[in-house]
């Protein structure tokens, strides 16, 4: 594709899949492979191999404008979802022009960095934010739009109109019995009628004193594991009301005390409390009727939280999945015959090494089996001593090439 802006074709003259030299970071940078059905696109750096489908470096400047030429058979812009890794936040200026669906970011900030998205038109943003970097100051866009922002929200803080809706999935600890993560501050952000938390169903517990600093929700949506449930009675506004994988509602308030609560789901939720909440949902619409959905279902036993999300598998390849769980398996099973620190310290080893050799365990994945052992540490055993964190992250580090 020519670099002269002049000589491109018409925006949004191609609609057909197959293979496009574009000017991306350069003449003739990159080819696009267009494929059919798909109407997503991944640009990052080369280091997210085929998670990428344009490898730019991270700091490389974007010319954003080279997608203006494609579109949808239907006749709207593609891609439809851009989902893009590295610093160039140019494609705010770009959805000036050219309005993006949805918007996937994970910037890679050298430095604090200001952006003034006002004028863009986004319906939907997502912002990944690592565990470093520079602090992002982002100037929402006016239009209304849905923000996501995951990760390290301390890195994070925005002003200008609120969004229609905001979703917040902090980076939180893989232990529930960990010290409650205590939201930051989100400044400007407090002020949304609807939020949505989210957390891993046995991950670290997100404190919900954090609600206090929000006086407008009407809508609230928690996806797993919170602390502090009492202090939902706090929010009598609230209209909509969604509890989803979510292990331990003991202290959930009773229904009536949301006045004005039209709309309630709960869903995958422990047993105990979910019959309860069944049975005052039916009382409440003897009195008041739902006049939105309003339902109570998967309700599960203690155990079953523990064998679905208990174990650091769940994300990986099914295949890989399945191995690791019968290598976690065996090691349980083992474990529990050893009777000195040398029969443990031969177990974990044995769990370790049989990943050695697998493909695919990258980063993320030698985290996951770390926490694996550690979990496999405090599984019983005959020892008649505790095995310690440090005893078995050694062993686990002595075993392991990867």
């Amino acid at each position: 594709m020519p670099n002269d802006d002049q000589a491109r074709p018409p925006v949004g003259s191609i609609q057909e899949d197959g293979r496009y030299p574009i000017d991306l970071t350069g003449p003739g940078s990159h080819t696009l492979v267009r494929q059919k059905g798909v109407g997503s696109l991944s640009i990052g750096p080369s280091h997210l191999g085929k998670k990428a489908d344009l490898h730019v470096a991270p700091d490389s400047h974007i010319d954003w404008t080279v997608f203006d030429v494609f579109s949808t058979p239907a006749g709207s812009p593609w891609p439809r979802f851009l989902h893009y890794t590295g610093s160039d936040a140019g494609f705010f200026d770009w959805a000036q022009k050219r309005p993006v669906e949805e918007m996937r970011w994970a910037p890679i900030l050298s430095e604090d960095t200001v952006v003034d998205a006002g004028p863009s038109v986004l319906h939907g943003l997502t912002i990944e934010l690592g565990p470093s970097g520079g602090h992002l100051n982002l100037k929402l866009p006016r239009r209304p739009f849905r923000l996501n922002v995951s990760g390290d929200l301390s890195r994070f803080s925005a002003t200008g109109d609120m969004p229609s809706s905001l979703t917040l999935a902090p980076r939180t600890g893989r232990r529930k019995n960990d010290t409650p993560f205590l939201m930051p501050d989100l400044g400007e952000l407090h002020q949304v009628t609807s939020l949505a938390l989210q957390n891993a169903p046995l991950g670290q517990p997100i404190s919900l004193e954090c609600l206090d600093r929000f006086p407008n929700l009407n809508s609230l949506s928690l996806w797993g594991n919170f602390c502090d449930v009492d202090l939902l009675a706090r929010q009598t506004r609230l209209t909509n009301l969604e509890l989803r994988f979510m292990p331990d509602l003991e202290d959930l308030p009773s229904l009536n005390v949301w006045p004005l609560l039209d709309r309630f789901i709960a869903y995958n939720v422990e047993e105990f409390t979910g019959k309860r909440l069944r049975q005052q949902m039916k009382t409440r619409a003897k009195t008041r009727p739902w006049t939105g959905h309003a339902s109570v279902s998967q309700l599960r036993k203690p155990e079953w939280w523990s064998t679905e999300f208990g174990r650091p598998f769940s994300s990986w390849p099914k295949r890989l999945a399945k191995l690791a769980n019968e290598a976690y398996n065996a090691a349980q099973a083992n474990l529990a015959q050893a009777r000195s620190f040398a029969d443990a310290e031969a177990v974990i080893t044995a769990f370790t090494v049989r990943f050695n050799t697998l493909k695919g365990i990258e980063t993320t994945e030698r985290e996951d089996l770390g926490e694996a052992v550690w979990q496999l540490s405090q599984s019983d055993h005959l020892i008649g001593q505790p095995i310690t964190e440090e005893m078995a992250q050694s062993w686990f580090d002595a075993a392991r090439n990867y």
